[in-house]
């Protein structure tokens, strides 16, 4: 038994708060990926970041085995002290390791002096954000530099990632794998009661409320006159944060803020039976949002950038600014030839490029080969 578990492919996934998914788009795909790797024949290991505990332990769950590394420290403090934790405890033994995001890739060289083949996954262009001030904004800058340099091979989730690392490293160093959804073809109308809400009586957005996210011009353009219909704002709004306060202040009463809502039912039921999705990501690269919303035969109403662009496709809409956005909803909000146009292409560019069947495999074909020089 032991002589045949030794002969598996073995790997390592870092840089996640762990699974069972609860978190963000990075625990979702380190789900998906661990169990496909799990029925594929791999050995799988996943780092959990617990909030709770003093000693580190270990158990399986659907043949995952998992490390649970118990960190006192909450916040942005607490990723980067669970990050060198968890990256000490995995370069103890053999075994491949990818590492999802770059915030602490200076922590990887560890990896590189224990000559362990270490893959990045290098999320967005975390360092052009608007919510980081010049200390974080330096960290993340320098930090993408370190994982482009010490990791072995790089994975970027849109083309345009790719352009931008390519200023790094040669671009034979790097493998574009998008993000994947699992298509909803159904979902339950009856949960849209309990938010005074009906199918196709609104349009929906879901993002956090900062400033890249364009969340204050859609809310403003809406708001201008009256739409006969509705905006659903999905997130949490604090008292506190000015630029959350500022949203709610120009919201008309037909912009309705539900808060954040965790349940994937309810969360599902809102995206598919909206009348579109308003994705409003100024920044970053495959967006799992606009992803889940094209799974979902959601039309998109989208902030115009090449990020956009390339994951929903030329059929959607989009806009530039408070203006435009204003002008584009006059046309598309009673135009329902156009949304029913707009809802089938996602479905299509869903099919094509995002299902977790084909994202896993590319995965896979490119991990293998490393995987096999790690045992």
């Amino acid at each position: 038994m032991s002589e045949h578990r030794n002969s598996k492919k073995k790997i390592k996934i870092l840089g996640t708060r762990g699974i069972p998914a609860n978190h963000g788009g990075f625990e979702t795909f380190a789900e998906h990926l661990a169990l496909y790797l799990v029925k594929q024949g791999w050995e799988v290991i996943v780092y959990c970041q617990e909030d709770e505990g003093e000693a580190v332990y270990e158990d399986e769950w659907q043949g995952v085995h998992l490390v649970h590394i118990p960190v006192k420290q909450q916040g942005a403090l607490g990723t980067i002290v669970f990050d060198w934790k968890a990256n000490l405890h995995a370069a103890k033994t053999k075994g491949l390791i990818l590492t999802l995001g770059y915030n602490t890739a200076v922590f990887c060289l560890w990896f590189r002096l224990k000559g362990l083949n270490n893959i990045f996954n290098m999320d967005g262009i975390e360092w052009r954000r608007q919510k980081w001030g010049a200390v974080a904004k330096t960290w993340f800058y320098l930090n993408e530099w370190a994982g482009a340099w010490l990791g072995n091979h790089l994975v970027a989730d849109h083309p345009d990632i790719k352009k931008h690392l390519t200023s790094r490293v040669n671009p034979q160093k790097i493998t574009t794998i998008a993000y994947g959804a699992e298509p909803v073809r159904d979902a339950d109308a009856g949960l849209l009661a309990q938010y005074g809400l009906a199918p196709n009586g609104y349009a929906i957005l879901i993002a956090r409320a900062e400033p890249e996210n364009s969340i204050l011009e859609v809310v403003k353009a809406w708001s201008r006159k009256p739409r006969g219909v509705k905006l659903v704002v999905l997130g949490n709004y604090a008292k506190t944060h000015a630029y959350q306060q500022s949203v709610l202040a120009a919201a008309s009463d037909e912009v309705v803020f539900l808060g954040a809502i965790y349940d994937a039912k309810n969360v599902q039921a809102l995206r598919y039976f909206s009348r579109f999705y308003v994705h409003g990501h100024q920044v970053g690269g495959t967006n799992p949002s606009l992803v889940e919303s094209l799974a979902a035969g959601n039309a998109v109403l989208g902030h115009d950038n090449a990020f956009n662009r390339w994951v929903a496709g030329p059929e959607q809409q989009y806009f530039r600014d408070e203006d435009d956005c204003a002008q584009v909803l006059d046309q598309l909000l009673p135009d329902a030839a156009r949304l029913a146009d707009m809802r089938r292409a996602a479905l299509t560019r869903h099919a094509e490029a995002f299902t977790w069947e084909k994202i896993l495999r590319e995965y896979e074909l490119l991990l293998a080969p490393y995987a096999e020089r790690s045992a």
